[in-house]
């Protein structure tokens, strides 16, 4: 179904971008030389035939570009460059067949300026030439699937110690039991002190093994 509303498109770009480009040339031509006549000029006279031309190059380049069908392209290049190839055999023959004098919105409609100057045989080429590019008609690739699985680019990072305190390199490794050097207070003990029994002083020297009594009379 594409291929044939690409061809209907190719028979219907042909002949508009004959006679969009055939106002836009003439309609420009005669702007420009009635400036260099009357020695002056004024830009805004430009804008029509600017117009006309600006049409017919986005249809054609809609025509050229877009992925539908290459039989579009093939269809209107043919039609614009074959009355310029005809010229070459039977150039009277061909330009007696292209009625002149037509008008179109009450501007004159010279269809045979864009066949004797070669701009027919330009576009046409220039579509054709679109026909032939294989990268322009290939098919574009399917979308990944949104849940295929990632296989691993590579084995595992085995994961780093995590460092427990900063040292600095070369020095040994510290014991993580050994408790951080600090400014504050020492902690209470947590073993209960020694009591205090008769007269003596808890900051006294402990008794000697060999002299601990055996009795209570020896204290005495």
């Amino acid at each position: 179904m594409r291929h044939l509303w690409s061809f209907l498109a190719g028979l219907v770009v042909a002949p508009v971008t004959w006679v969009l480009v055939t106002l836009g040339q003439d309609g420009s031509g005669r702007t420009v030389n009635r400036w260099v006549e009357i020695g002056t000029y004024s830009t805004p006279n430009l804008i029509e035939p600017a117009v006309y031309l600006g049409v017919a190059g986005i249809l054609l380049g809609l025509l050229g570009t877009l992925r539908f069908s290459p039989l579009g392209p093939l269809v209107a290049g043919l039609l614009l460059a074959a009355p310029y190839v005809g010229l070459f055999v039977a150039p009277f023959t061909v330009r007696d067949r292209i009625p002149g004098g037509l008008k179109l919105l009450g501007d004159p409609l010279p269809l045979r300026q864009p066949l004797d100057n070669g701009t027919l045989f330009l576009i046409g080429l220039l579509l054709l030439m679109a026909v032939f590019s294989g990268g322009r008609w290939r098919r574009r690739p399917a979308p990944e699937r949104a849940g295929a699985e990632l296989t691993p680019a590579g084995p595992p990072a085995e994961p780093e110690p995590a460092l427990t305190g900063w040292s600095a390199p070369g020095s040994p490794a510290k014991d993580p039991d050994t408790a951080p050097l600090t400014l504050a207070y020492p902690e209470s003990p947590t073993e209960p002190l020694p009591r205090r029994t008769g007269g003596e002083s808890p900051w006294s020297a402990p008794p000697r093994a060999g002299t601990r009594p055996d009795s209570p009379d020896d204290l005495r």
